[in-house]
């Protein structure tokens, strides 16, 4: 049976650090308060220059270079963001010709958080179909463009990155081993951002409203998220018959880490078995599970044959995992 296995990973931060201590010198928070609901200390910020395609673009080239591969080699692109340089091209689009990968076919996925996730199923069925042999999977975000840097309730929370995976054909047993999508529209107006698009198109109304901003109801977005989480390891662990026990690692989205400490605790698995780096990036939204595979991998901390299970919630509501044999 084919399936897509990751031979190479990259990630890519902005240079400038945003600290809890920045923060309090913007809005009425303190370092302590944001540390203690989230877990995050710091997040990186891009620079003025600097869009989605460019942080993508820097992630690609470190995964190309990971995995041995040529971007002429590559067959697909998918770009999985919410914050993309504009409606129209496709970050995927600019992203190929930025690495000239002129045979890739190329666009993107807005899943929100659960972009990368719901962008492995969809390489891992491509592939699997025979379609393509080469995919570049990027998820990647700028998303302090789109935060309100006077709601203290979310400009703590997020911060811009992207993290790259490339995925291979083949016909062992590693590789994807199942994925799990979801979604429930009728929690839509839990994470939104309502201007700019068709309902809302760009104007003074909506700029002085200040819609073109990220909008969440945090509370109701935790107690939401920690059930469906619990729910969504399950079934994934059950239809590949493992226990909790014999992951290696889970690698959830890194929005909250009380969230994920309290996923993990339903599992009863342990703590030090779960990737952690929301204390130095705060959420990157699609990018945060794809930044931190590659620091995993690249600290040694995933090997051959370990079990992976990566799972994410995002707006839309969208949850997803997947479970990998690295």
């Amino acid at each position: 049976m084919l399936r897509a296995r990751i031979i190479g990973t990259g990630s890519y931060a902005p240079e400038k650090v945003m600290t809890n201590f920045d923060l309090e010198k913007i809005v009425p928070t303190t370092d302590e308060w944001i540390t203690d609901r989230t877990g995050i200390k710091e997040r990186r910020i891009a620079g003025e220059n600097q869009a989605t395609s460019d942080l993508a673009f820097e992630a690609s080239k470190n995964a190309l270079k990971h995995s041995g591969l040529k971007a002429r080699e590559l067959d697909l692109i998918i770009v999985a963001t919410m914050t993309a340089d504009a409606l129209l091209p496709s970050t995927a689009c600019m992203l190929q010709h930025r690495l000239d990968a002129k045979k890739a076919a190329a666009f993107d996925i807005n899943a929100a958080c659960s972009g990368f996730i719901y962008g492995l199923s969809v390489a891992n069925s491509f592939i699997q179909s025979g379609q393509y042999k080469k995919i570049l999977l990027v998820g990647a975000e700028t998303l302090s463009r789109f935060v309100d840097w006077e709601d203290r309730n979310t400009c703590v929370l997020f911060g811009d990155g992207a993290g790259a995976a490339i995925l291979e054909s083949t016909k062992g047993e590693n590789g994807i081993l199942s994925s799990h999508l979801h979604a429930d529209g009728s929690l839509g107006d839990l994470l939104t951002l309502p201007g700019g698009g068709s309902r809302c198109p760009a104007s003074q109304e909506t700029v002085g409203g200040k819609m073109h901003y990220i909008k969440m109801k945090g509370n109701e977005t935790f107690k939401v998220a920690v059930k469906i989480l619990e729910n969504l390891v399950t079934e994934t662990l059950k239809q590949n018959n493992l226990k909790p026990s014999q992951l290696s690692s889970l690698i959830p989205h890194q929005a909250n880490l009380r969230i994920i400490q309290a996923t993990a605790k339903r599992l009863g698995l342990s703590m030090d078995k779960v990737i952690i780096n929301i204390d130095r990036y705060g959420n990157t939204s699609a990018a945060s599970i794809p930044i931190a595979l590659d620091e995993a991998v690249r600290n040694g901390r995933i090997r051959k044959d370990d079990y992976l299970l990566l799972e994410a919630f995002g707006g839309g509501l969208t949850w997803a995992s997947a479970l990998i044999r690295w």
